[in-house]
């Protein structure tokens, strides 16, 4: 690797050990093993770098998560059944990714101050929500891209709410099972 991957995998390692707004220039050079003046050289601003690190980093945690989603419960299985045990694999992953969690709420107070990290943000809210209506109900969302971005949208309020939950108190989060049965619930109130 050259000093430019160094940096990057030095400021992902800072990402997740300290935070985004806690990560200092000498922290990556230290972790990366490079000097200050590399982070000037290939980036211009640590921000820069620790911005194009934290979405490399949340492409690499996207893909993560898509592959625990992604699991084939076979086609025998009722969509109860693949919901209960998606979100099942969902809750298991939290405390695997613990930190990218972490960082993806820090970063929501930076959004007025960084409008890169909002477009990028989007743009991944835009891929997450299509993703999410091909695993748990497994629709082409190319085929009606609007209804799909809803439907995602749903599921994304889910994740986001749950590992916020999460983050704050691991040991209350609902589990699958506690979740169909409150969808449960919301849908008999809304058909009565």
């Amino acid at each position: 690797m050259g000093n430019r991957e160094d940096l990057l995998s030095g400021a992902k390692r800072c990402l997740l050990e300290k935070g985004y707004a806690a990560t200092t220039a000498r922290d990556i050079a230290a972790a990366s093993g490079t000097s200050l003046a590399a982070i000037g050289y290939h980036f211009r601003t640590t921000r820069a770098l620790l911005n194009e690190a934290l979405v490399e980093s949340m492409a690499e945690w996207g893909d993560e998560l898509q592959q625990a989603l992604a699991a084939d419960d076979g086609p025998a299985v009722t969509p109860e059944q693949r919901f209960e045990a998606a979100w099942a694999r969902v809750i298991d992953s939290f405390a695997r990714l613990r930190p990218l969690w972490a960082i993806q709420f820090e970063l929501l107070a930076q959004m007025d101050r960084t409008p890169e990290l909002r477009s990028a943000f989007a743009a991944a809210n835009h891929q997450a929500r299509l993703g999410l209506v091909e695993i748990f109900h497994r629709l082409d969302p190319t085929a009606n891209e609007a209804d799909a971005l809803k439907l995602g949208a749903v599921h994304q309020a889910l994740l986001g709410g749950l590992a916020a939950q999460w983050l704050v108190d691991p040991d209350s989060v609902p589990s699958a099972q506690d979740l169909i049965r409150a969808l449960r619930t919301i849908v008999g109130e809304l058909t009565a």
